[in-house]
């Protein structure tokens, strides 16, 4: 399917706006049905102490109300809400930062459940640059690391004692990339959506939890700069799309046919931020940037060359998130200076 739906008659207004306290840098849409709205943000300040903050849109007075704030060690370099889009598990976040933390939402306050950590016996810890949570199986994470590693963890949302689930988690695996720093892993829905995964350093590489000791390069950078984002198509596993640093072009990849882009997007004017896919839609995808924009394109002609977007948007700041909601698939969220907006497209 690859037409953008129509969206539904009504007053809502096309584009709300929330300012936090201090500038945004990660945040992610809640996907449980019953938080239609909700969105986490996590601070960027150039010190130890940050703030995470879980906002929601009030759909009668069409402001967005902050539901609960909390201290987090450093920027968090990544949120995500649980995989759950029917609501049976805990009501979860994970941020990655220092560490990867498991959060609990409660109505008016949000508790760390977990710290998960595989450097015991150093009291130097290595930043973690993202992490990816498996759809299929929401007890799996994988967190990339600068310090040349992914981490496979295994959590566990444990016995109920009392009214409360425990969550714990161990590693379940961990790779060593050679002497990069990975900036980006992401689960695939290829195969089942379990156990394939790609990580981003100076190249792309596809590895299978079952089979470990072999992996694929599906692109490098013939520059050998490092790759920083990583994004999978949602409806066809066999495209990913990738960005390298300081680059204003993102690159769109097919693991068929590796080493060779099918497509390069590259109207922004500005070094690209963030990638997302539309989460219904095989060929519809949207890029940030420095230049103020928010661009989707349509990428079904390819291999033929993809020249302009279909919609823009310009913000008043330069975007460094961006986020299309899967749940909502007519709202996409961008960040910018202290400001998050959810736009309809």
């Amino acid at each position: 399917m690859c037409a953008l739906p129509a969206p539904p008659p009504g007053k809502r207004k096309e584009i709300y706006k929330y300012e936090a306290p201090w500038t945004v840098y990660s945040m992610n849409w809640s996907i449980r049905p019953d938080k239609r709205f909700r969105l986490a943000l996590g601070s960027f300040v150039e010190e130890y102490n940050n703030k995470v903050q879980i906002v929601s849109l009030d759909e009668e007075t069409s402001d967005f109300v902050s539901r609960s704030t909390f201290d987090h060690p450093y920027p968090t370099t990544k949120i995500m809400w649980i995989p759950d889009s029917k609501g049976i598990f805990p009501d979860l976040l994970a941020t990655s930062g220092d560490y990867l933390r498991v959060w609990r939402a409660g109505e008016t306050d949000t508790r760390l459940e977990c710290l998960l950590n595989n450097n015991k016996n150093s009291d130097f810890c290595a930043p973690l640059t993202s992490f990816d949570w498996n759809e299929v199986d929401p007890n799996l994470l994988g967190t990339s690391s600068i310090d040349t590693t992914c981490t496979i963890w295994g959590l566990e949302t444990g016995q109920v004692l009392g009214r409360v689930n425990v969550v714990s988690g161990h590693v379940k695996t961990q790779l060593i990339a050679h002497d990069k720093e990975v900036y980006d892993i992401a689960f695939s829905r290829a195969g089942g959506g379990r156990d394939m995964f790609a990580r981003a350093d100076g190249s792309v590489r596809m590895f299978d939890l079952r089979h470990l000791e072999h992996s694929t390069i599906i692109y490098e950078d013939p520059q050998h700069h490092p790759l920083l984002r990583l994004g999978w198509n949602k409806q066809d596993p066999n495209y990913l799309a990738t960005m390298a640093m300081d680059s204003m072009e993102v690159i769109i990849l097919d693991v068929r046919v590796p080493c060779t882009p099918v497509a390069r997007l590259n109207n922004h004017r500005a070094c690209v931020n963030a990638i997302a896919w539309a989460p219904h839609s095989s060929c519809h995808i949207c890029t940030a940037a420095d230049d103020h924009q928010a661009l989707i394109w349509d990428i079904q002609s390819m291999p033929r060359a993809i020249e302009d977007p279909i919609l823009a948007y310009t913000a008043a700041g330069e975007i460094n998130q961006i986020q299309w909601s899967s749940t909502q698939p007519d709202w996409i969220a961008i960040c910018y200076n202290h400001c998050l907006e959810i736009l309809r497209v």
